[in-house]
């Protein structure tokens, strides 16, 4: 059970809650300090206090003071009106998190809430059923404003959903469970929508996707390393060490721990006296790209125990503050840094796939045919994974560095950081095509060395991706082979890739 307090969220509750389905609740203490809140806000409603988002209108409208009677219908109104969301849907799993994400925003008890919204929303991650939410919209301050009002929307029993495998109206999905749909009060459709959950749900879940990713693209790269009788000198710690990169000690480690006992690799020397930097260079790149993980880790983490709608009650000081907690910047950097170790996470694989694959690179037959000439083997899977890697090349290039005016220039400066994250996500899906390519030629580089030769655990490996695609005999249709590995890639659990859990000695 996870119990959200508003500040003690972590990754890991994130990927149970999502990928395992285990169950959300609110804790009793926060239940308590959102009511009073709450309470602060209809005290200061009942005094007549201007509040921004309150009893105002929104944006440019925000010096527009709105009448009591009608404070409910502001509300109501904020939602429709914002609902711009344009596009294909988020994934169940972002959707999903969005609204974990914001059920814990809310939590903190300084969003003027009742704790009854917070529950709805809580009732919705435990039921599975998850809002359709369109992907474009969103500028990435005054929060994501659009996807947000679409998750917001099936609160009021309005909008479609996911539940069950289907794609149905909200409506449709509340009578299945017996749920009810919400009014809105004073301040809480501007504390739904005025927020990053958007942005962050998809830096959250690009992060736990990658992370397992870059332990398969180290696997994958150690079958490479035996396919093309690499040299083991060039994971010697001494070398790491000397260097200081905590990060790219532990990925030479690993390699030296995945390759100990391999017979398909080599030493300084006894073929040739270096490797191309392709594999060479495996510590100092992937571990860079950890370091871009890693600081993805903790600015996520930072965001998803973060307040940040607009305006900001504060009980115990009496006072409403007007800030910009829900500009994106900090999630915009980070999406946009980490885009560019997913980049090169691809990159690096695709020049090991050409070396693999180029008679004039190595003595493996040319292009891994197993008729060369009569059948082309693995030609033109390297033209794919060039392709990929090229698409990711702009796709990195920074969202965070555009910004369009809104909101008649009251909004004058946004972070575009949900796009930052969605390319992060769709780059992400490229590379794992690309390090599935790199496995297929690998897989049929090590057959043809002998695979009695393989380590212990690149063999361990090898044996369960060859379940999913068979050795190249003849040529066939292998798009499908591409995306059924690509498809083990992402669904695979931790015991696929057990040595990540395992202590290396550095």
């Amino acid at each position: 059970m996870v119990v959200l307090t508003g500040d003690t969220l972590t990754l890991e509750d994130v990927r149970r809650v999502i990928y395992e389905k285990e169950p959300v609740t609110l804790c009793e203490q926060q239940k308590v300090k959102i009511d009073q809140n709450r309470q602060t806000v209809e005290r200061l409603i009942a005094n007549q206090q201007v509040m921004y988002g309150i009893n105002t209108g929104f944006g440019k409208f925000s010096d527009v003071i709105i009448a009591e009677k009608d404070l409910e219908k502001l509300q109501l109104n904020l939602i429709y009106s914002h609902a711009c969301g344009v596009g294909e849907p988020f994934d169940e799993t972002i959707s999903k998190a969005m609204v974990l994400l914001r059920a814990n925003a809310l939590s903190r008890g300084f969003s003027g809430v009742r704790s009854e919204l917070v529950q709805k929303l809580i009732d919705l991650v435990n039921a599975g059923i998850n809002p359709v939410v369109p992907q474009q919209g969103s500028l990435g301050a005054s929060g994501d404003l659009a996807p947000l009002s679409h998750l917001a929307l099936v609160l009021l029993g309005e909008g479609e959903v996911f539940y069950q495998g289907k794609r149905m109206n909200t409506s449709e999905a509340f009578e299945q469970v017996g749920y009810q749909a919400i009014t809105l009060k004073a301040k809480e459709g501007l504390a739904l929508i005025n927020g990053t959950q958007a942005m962050t749900a998809t830096g959250v879940i690009t992060y736990l996707e990658l992370e397992k990713l870059l332990y398969q693209s180290e696997l994958t790269a150690a079958l490479t390393m035996e396919g093309l009788n690499g040299i083991m000198d060039a994971f010697d710690p001494d070398l790491h060490l000397v260097r200081g990169h905590q990060e790219q000690v532990e990925v030479a480690a690993r390699m030296v721990n995945l390759l100990q006992d391999s017979k398909l690799t080599t030493k300084q020397g006894e073929l040739r006296v270096q490797d191309a930097y392709s594999l060479r260079c495996i510590p100092q790149v992937i571990g860079a790209c950890w370091q871009t993980v890693n600081y993805a880790k903790e600015k996520l983490t930072i965001e998803i125990n973060a307040v940040t709608d607009n305006p900001l009650i504060f009980a115990d000081e009496q006072k409403v503050i007007s800030g910009g907690n829900f500009h994106g910047q900090p999630i915009a950097f980070t999406m946009d840094f980490l885009k560019l170790g997913i980049a090169e996470l691809a990159n690096i694989s695709e020049r090991r796939i050409e070396r693999l694959v180029n008679p004039q690179l190595s003595d493996l037959p040319p292009f891994l045919s197993p008729n060369p000439g009569l059948e082309s083997g693995a030609m033109i899977m390297q033209y794919s994974a060039a392709s990929l890697v090229s698409e990711n090349k702009t796709l990195a290039h920074p969202a965070s560095v555009d910004s369009i005016p809104s909101s008649a220039n009251q909004e004058d400066h946004v972070s575009m950081g949900t796009i930052a994250a969605r390319h992060a996500l769709a780059m992400l899906q490229n590379t794992r095509r690309v390090i599935a390519i790199e496995l297929i030629c690998a897989m049929q580089a090590v057959e043809y060395r002998g695979i009695d030769k393989m380590a212990r655990e690149t063999k361990r490996f090898y044996e369960r991706a060859r379940k999913v695609v068979p050795s190249i005999r003849k040529d066939r249709v292998f798009a499908k082979d591409i995306e059924n590995l690509t498809r083990w890639l992402k669904e695979s659990t931790e015991s696929d890739i057990k040595y990540s859990n395992e202590e290396v000695e550095v």
